[in-house]
C-alpha cells in the first residue's frame, strides 16, 4: 500500500472491511485509501467484489464489520441527509450508461440538476450544454438514447455524472460493451478530465488498456482483500504469483 502523499484525509478510505452475502464471504479484511485528485484501478477476478466496493463507497452498503469512510465521514454512522449531501458530491458512471430512454440526451445529462437543485432552466441549459462540450458531443442535445451508439451513451453517462461539479467520480467498469477503438477514445477522455478538473476517481474495470490509460495506481482483489497495489508500470511487470496466474503468465 502507497503511504498518502499529504496530511490530508483520504477521499476515500476501507479499514478492515468484511462483507459477506449469506455464507458468500466477499469482502474479508479489505483496506485500501483513494488520495485525493488520484486515480485508482481496482481489478481482479469475476464476483471478487469490485462493484461491492462501489456500492460500499456510495451508500448502498454497509460493511459487516470494519468501517468505510468517504470525505473523512464513516458511511454506516451517516444519517439519511448526511448520505444525501455526500453524494451530491458524488458522479457515477454505470456500466451500461443507464440513460432514460425517453428523455433526450440533454435531459438525461440535465436530469440531477433538476431533482437535486433550484437552478433556473437557462442555467441548466448552459451548465448542460459546458458538460456536453467537455466530452466531445456538443451538439447530442436533442438525440435520443436509441439514436446513439454505445461509446456515445458512455459519453452521456460521464457528462452527467460531472453535471454536478463532483469531487469524487467512480466508474463501474467504463469499457463495458464497447469495442477496442471506442473504448480508447473513452479512456483518453477520463483521464483528460481527472487532468483538466483534478477529480478524484475510482475505477473498476478489468480491461488492461483503460488500466495503463487512466489509473495513477492499480489495486489487485482477491481473496476479499488487497493482494498488490503499485503504479501501472510497477503492476503490469510484477513477478507476484498470484498476478502471474491471472495474466497467464506462470509455468504451470
Amino acid at each position: 500500500m502507497s503511504a498518502p502523499s499529504n496530511n490530508t484525509a483520504p477521499v476515500i478510505r476501507f479499514s478492515d472491511v468484511h462483507k459477506s452475502f449469506g455464507e458468500k464471504k466477499i469482502l474479508a479484511g479489505f483496506s485500501m485509501e483513494l488520495e485525493k485528485g488520484q486515480t485508482l484501478a481496482i481489478m481482479g477476478p469475476s464476483g471478487v467484489g469490485k462493484s461491492v466496493t462501489l456500492k460500499h463507497a456510495i451508500g448502498i452498503l454497509t460493511p459487516d464489520a470494519g468501517s468505510v469512510e468517504v470525505f473523512g465521514q464513516e458511511i454506516s454512522k451517516a444519517t439519511r441527509k448526511e448520505l444525501a449531501e455526500m453524494r451530491k458530491r458524488m458522479g457515477y458512471v454505470f456500466q451500461e450508461g443507464a440513460l432514460i430512454n425517453w428523455l433526450s440526451v440533454g435531459d438525461n445529462v440535465a436530469l440531477p440538476l433538476r431533482e437535486n437543485t433550484d437552478l433556473k432552466e437557462d442555467e441548466i441549459r448552459e451548465r448542460v450544454q459546458r458538460r456536453l462540450e467537455l466530452v466531445h458531443i456538443p451538439d447530442a442535445w436533442e438525440l435520443m438514447p436509441s439514436e446513439i451508439s454505445g461509446g456515445m451513451k458512455k459519453r452521456v453517462g460521464i457528462a452527467r455524472a460531472l453535471i454536478t461539479d463532483p469531487e469524487l467520480i467512480l466508474y463501474d467498469e467504463p469499457n463495458a460493451g464497447l469495442d477496442p477503438e471506442i473504448a480508447r477514445s473513452i479512456n483518453a477522455l477520463i483521464r483528460e478530465l481527472q487532468e483538466r478538473l483534478g477529480v478524484s476517481s475510482l475505477v473498476v474495470e478489468h480491461r488492461i488498456d483503460c488500466i495503463r490509460t487512466v489509473a495513477d495506481e492499480v489495486l489487485f482483489l482477491d481473496g476479499g482483500k488487497a493482494v498488490v497495489q503499485a503504479k501501472p508500470e510497477e503492476f503490469f511487470n510484477s513477478s507476484h504469483p498470484r498476478l502471474a496466474r491471472f495474466f497467464g503468465k506462470d509455468s504451470a
